[in-house]
């Protein structure tokens, strides 16, 4: 039972997953950190008045919290953006292999490179 329960964690990729979930978490964690201690204070200060955070928009006896709607969007905004810079810092781009130039031969109806003046197939002087 137990090697049958260790090939289906194997097989399944569990152990891989509970890893991510784990390396996800503490990642969000450090963006988060770097968020709130270097990129609000920065915009603490270029917003010089927090009170934009506790607007709300009264419509009868309806108050709507724009403000801490927008609060959160732009945390929202900001922490994205941070996570994508980072993500684009370990993530290769993939590299597009460009096949060789061919052409068919005439005769065989072969595929050979392009540059080729003899086809390597059926030996015709293209």
């Amino acid at each position: 039972m137990w090697t049958e329960f260790k090939a289906f964690l194997l097989k399944a990729n569990v152990v891989a997953l509970a890893l991510a979930v784990v390396v996800g978490g503490a990642a969000g964690a450090l963006v988060t950190a770097m968020v709130n201690d270097f990129i609000m204070p920065i915009m603490g200060a270029a917003i010089p008045d927090g009170a934009w955070r506790t607007w709300t928009l009264d419509i009868g006896p309806i108050k709507l919290g724009v403000g801490d709607f927008a609060s959160v969007f732009l945390n929202f905004a900001i922490v994205t953006f941070i996570a994508w810079q980072i993500g684009k810092l370990f993530m290769k781009p993939e590299l597009v292999v460009v096949p060789p130039p061919t052409k068919t031969c005439p005769f065989c109806i072969s595929t050979i490179p392009a540059a080729a003046t003899r086809c390597a197939f059926c030996t015709s002087q293209l």
